[in-house]
């Protein structure tokens, strides 16, 4: 029975770390712009060979 609490108590601790993890990148602006890398595909950055 008391393996259940030690797996609770670590399933816990690692719900926090990824929920600190989530709101670091939120703060550090991770996810700011949505747009411009699923459009990144269409721009074309090579330079033909001459």
């Amino acid at each position: 029975m008391s393996i259940i609490y030690f797996l609770i108590g670590c399933s816990i601790v690692i719900a926090l770390v990824f929920l600190a993890a989530f709101f670091w990148a939120m703060r550090n602006g991770q996810n700011d712009d949505m747009q411009t890398p699923a459009m990144r595909i269409l721009f074309d950055d090579d330079k033909p060979e001459s």
